[in-house]
């Protein structure tokens, strides 16, 4: 892509919010800073004067989400929102009460304007008890030299307050840091979240193993992603707690994925898969091919890249061939028939009913599910080598390799071509903070499959029941991707796990939540990583500029 880098300074707002600052200015934000309130997480939320709890000034609903128009300040809920600028010619912007996030009536999405931003940051900070002295721009001003902490604040030309004082009214680890909504932009925000917080990935990019100010990419004024992440983990552990906007890495992905570029609410999992092979990419490695299991060496695939093995049995004389393939996230089936929704779990745990349930769907049998033999149909048969026909077979699924840091999808969004319908499962789905992979190992499996007999197989080494697990099949989980909602109006959210605390990173709010609330969420997206990586990252809490050796300290791995 030849797009320039000075493009990213002037990203198009949408028509009707230029409309509006063509015939307002900045005046109309400027004139709810009395409405804004700081809450004690550091959220921003608009406090009506005289009104206890805000409805809609059509329906007197509260408990949707609400919108005050920029106009004329009148209420309206999510359901009735399109009607008032349909009746009041003009009244297209709003903000949302909530999260005092811009919204465009006409276009049913988010909308970002930094200048809105500057007076919502600048309130947050006065509300955080930084005095902020004058001017009307808040800027983030960073060091060139990447990790420096002595980054300053500034509202004009000056100094708000030191990171050291800002550092002392957060309690937070270095890196918590909230992202700001570009306009339903929260799907790249909870997969950031996780990926800034990735120890392999965390650690290449703070160790300069990919610089910007020496890509090559960069000094010609190309697009480059891994640039923009640069940017965005020095941004993240810079000490700096206002949150950030990335805004560039949105851009850039945009560039890279045209068909997905929209201010549309778009998948989550389909944004982590789109961005690990847009940075495959332009780290300059063509396509990942796997020759003897040698896997490419970019940051992407040595951080989440395992091999899958199948297995195709002939189901009349028994011979069978072997496949491998490379994966980078494994995508698991909820079983929704039994399942119990989010709401139900919350109502048996404070009624003091049980926690677990038969009938619940585990992660342990997702997995299961996942490496069942499974018998193919009659349409689906195989040229048999030995039979010299096609025979029906049974097909079998195991994991050969392990990748560092696994990442576990579960599919909760169904679309059935034959019904032209889409559905959103929400059970609730029980999982592990420490997970074991051994049983799916392909060495268990076929181990299994032939009765636990000690042999060697193939490649995959012996086999041997009475081993005991190996070290790199345990896994620690340390961030989780929920979405909540419906299929077309969803939210995610990000919990992260960090010195043995979880945090909830909702977009721009950031604040500590107890084990139970992560335990009763919709999961989508499960992120692990072996125990021994955990291990190590906790001993570099200080996160110091690190080697690559240390970076990536399991090559066998």
């Amino acid at each position: 892509m030849s797009a320039r880098i000075s493009f990213l300074k002037n990203l198009d707002p949408c028509n009707h919010l230029s409309d509006y600052k063509l015939r307002y200015g900045t005046d109309g934000y400027k004139s709810f800073n009395n409405l804004f309130r700081c809450f004690n997480d550091g959220r921003i939320k608009i406090k009506l004067q005289g009104f206890d709890i805000p409805r809609c000034s059509y329906c007197s609903v509260y408990q949707k989400r609400l919108y005050i128009c920029l106009i004329c300040r009148s209420i309206s809920c999510s359901s009735h929102i399109l009607l008032h600028t349909q009746l009041n010619k003009g009244h297209d912007i709003a903000i949302d009460v909530e999260r005092s996030e811009l919204y465009c009536c006409a276009c049913i999405d988010q909308v970002y304007d930094s200048e809105f931003d500057e007076v919502v940051v600048s309130k947050q900070l006065i509300g955080l008890g930084m005095s902020v002295k004058s001017g009307a721009d808040v800027v983030a001003v960073r060091s060139n030299k990447k990790r420096r902490l002595d980054s300053q604040l500034i509202i004009g030309s000056k100094f708000l307050v030191s990171p050291r004082d800002r550092r002392e009214k957060w309690t937070f680890p270095l890196g918590l840091r909230g992202l700001n909504n570009l306009g339903s932009t929260c799907f790249m925000n909870a997969v950031l979240q996780a990926l800034v917080h990735a120890p392999p990935l965390r650690n290449f990019w703070l160790s300069g193993q990919h610089n910007r100010d020496l890509c090559p990419r960069r000094t010609m004024g190309l697009l480059c992603l891994p640039c923009d992440l640069d940017v965005i983990f020095s941004a993240m552990f810079s000490g700096d707690r206002t949150p950030y906007s990335p805004a560039h890495l949105l851009y850039s992905w945009w560039q890279h994925s045209t068909n997905l570029a929209t201010y549309e609410q778009q998948d989550s999992h389909e944004f982590f898969i789109s961005l690990l092979d847009r940075i495959h990419e332009n780290e300059g490695k063509s396509k990942c091919l796997y020759q003897d299991h040698e896997e490419c060496q970019c940051i992407t695939h040595k951080a989440f890249s395992g091999l899958l093995r199948s297995d195709v049995t002939c189901t009349t004389c028994g011979s069978t061939s072997t496949t491998y393939d490379p994966f980078i996230d494994i995508s698991l089936t909820l079983d929704s028939v039994n399942g119990f929704s989010p709401a139900d779990c919350r109502k048996n745990r404070y009624s003091g009913g049980p926690s677990v349930n038969a009938t619940m769907p585990t992660l342990s049998g997702c997995l299961d599910f996942f490496t069942r033999s499974e018998k193919l149909g009659p349409d689906q048969k195989l040229n048999c080598q030995s039979c010299g026909e096609k025979r029906e077979s049974s097909k079998q699924m195991s994991i050969r390799r392990l990748p560092l840091l696994l990442c576990l999808h579960v599919k909760r969004f169904e679309h059935s071509l034959t019904r032209k319908t889409s559905r959103k499962i929400d059970s609730y789905l029980q999982y592990p903070f420490r997970l074991n992979m051994s049983p799916y190992l392909s060495s268990s499996i076929i181990g299994k499959r032939f009765g636990n007999r000690i042999f060697a197989f193939d490649g995959e080494g012996e086999y041997d029941s009475s081993s005991s697990s190996s070290p790199s099949a345990e896994f620690e989980i340390f961030a989780v991707v929920t979405h909540s909602g419906m299929l077309e109006s969803g939210h995610y959210v990000t919990y992260l796990r960090l010195k043995g605390l979880w945090y909830r990173c909702d977009d721009a709010w950031i604040n500590e939540v107890e084990e139970e609330v992560v335990r009763g969420c919709e999961c989508y997206m499960l992120f692990y990583a072996q125990e021994r990586v955990i291990q190590k990252a906790h001993k570099e809490l200080s996160y110091q500029v690190i080697s690559m050796a240390d970076a990536f300290p399991f090559a066998d791995c």
